[in-house]
């Protein structure tokens, strides 16, 4: 039986532990005690480690078939580089801020399969993309994505599926966009819009900087990603951000001195925090327009996805998990063998691994409504 090691255990790095150790060996990596105590009840190895420490990455993969990287944005560059200096493969949703391409020597020299940002998105959206710019020439593409609770509660009424500290980069990191053939730069929660959603009504959409590869590996004029919220939400972020609370920098307290973000992070944690068995959705719009066979052509992939209460696991930690799960399965079976550091984008572009991601979205009851016009 191959062997996986996922390191990191948070929402979704647990749901890819559960989903892949029912076909293979899994074990799992992390330090705290209460994210492995999670796993208690399912057949996989439970390792306490810091993967922040030298050679404990290292230590832990040697006879690893498959590395799955599920840690914390900040980690995920070195992460991702410590596994490919081991000669491992890799899929991974950290979601790093650092240039992926800059492991592709590294990952070739060592005859690495490396698949990075495999989520929901970036992951499925590019995917997608990947998909039908290899059959059409595609001029405009526009993704739609966010995370939310059911419940609204004042003031934010958000919570984060994951890290606080990697949500709060989506308010201030400037958002690098197409248009017309060049990349423009606007700032974070810049060009709010509302925008309407079956079941679930009125949304605010911003930009941010979503399409990190797809800035490199499509040749398309137009493309934007931008993320969801409920409507208010961005003026309030606005708000925090402006008046330095997001600021990186240390700056000096009663003689002590700290960054306001990680004091802002401290204080958002237990208000943005999903309480166990806490009901919330995913929902993305994926819009693509172009010419295919002389015509003009527009597909449009809807998802919403909910809280599975059977298997108490988040919407964001199935959407995001099971893309990156489905990806692992294609290079466990050697059905995607590209050597180097691979986007989403690369697996979309081949009809059986495209095929492949979406029916594992629909065994696990994740569903892409399809429009075309």
């Amino acid at each position: 039986m191959k062997k996986i090691y996922v390191l990191g255990t948070g929402r979704v790095g647990r749901a890819i532990a559960i989903d892949l150790c029912r076909e293979y060996n899994v074990s799992v990596a992390d330090y705290l005690d209460e994210n492995l105590d999670r796993l208690s009840s399912h057949p996989i190895k439970k390792i306490k480690s810091d993967l922040r420490e030298a050679d404990s990455i290292e230590r832990l993969i040697v006879d690893a078939d498959l590395v799955i990287g599920a840690v914390p944005g900040f980690m995920g560059f070195e992460t991702a580089k410590r596994v490919i200096s081991c000669k491992k493969n890799m899929v991974d949703i950290s979601f790093f801020n650092e240039d992926m391409f800059e492991l592709n020597d590294l990952a070739i020299r060592n005859n690495v399969t490396a698949v990075m940002d495999c989520g929901v998105a970036p992951g499925m959206d590019n995917i997608i993309l990947g998909y039908h710019n290899k059959r059409m020439k595609v001029n405009s593409f526009e993704c739609l994505v966010g995370g939310l609770p059911v419940r609204r509660e004042w003031p934010y009424e958000y919570k984060a599926p994951f890290s606080p500290i990697d949500v709060i980069a989506e308010y201030t990191r400037p958002a690098r966009i197409m248009r017309e053939g060049s990349v423009v730069t606007l700032p974070a929660l810049s060009e709010a819009e509302i925008i309407v959603f079956p079941e679930i009504g009125k949304l605010e959409a911003f930009n941010t900087d979503g399409l990190r590869s797809l800035l490199h590996t499509m040749k398309i004029p137009n493309m934007t990603e931008r993320t969801l919220r409920y409507p208010g939400h961005i003026d309030i972020m606005k708000i925090l951000r402006e008046t330095g609370y997001f600021r990186e920098d240390e700056i000096e307290v009663k003689g002590k001195n700290l960054r306001p973000i990680d004091l802002t992070a401290e204080l958002l944690f237990p208000m943005w925090k999903l309480e166990d068995g806490e009901e919330e959705f995913t929902v993305m719009r994926v819009t693509i327009k172009g010419e295919e066979k002389g015509k003009s052509k527009k597909y449009v992939y809807d998802l919403l996805d909910r809280y599975d209460k059977a298997s108490q696991t988040s919407s964001m930690a199935r959407t995001t998990g099971y893309t990156c799960t489905a990806a692992a399965r294609l290079v466990l079976n050697n059905t995607y063998t590209k050597k180097g550091i691979s986007p989403p984008e690369y697996l979309g572009e081949s009809e059986e691994c495209f095929r492949f991601l979406m029916e594992q979205m629909k065994i696990k009851n994740i569903k892409y409504s399809i429009e075309s016009f």
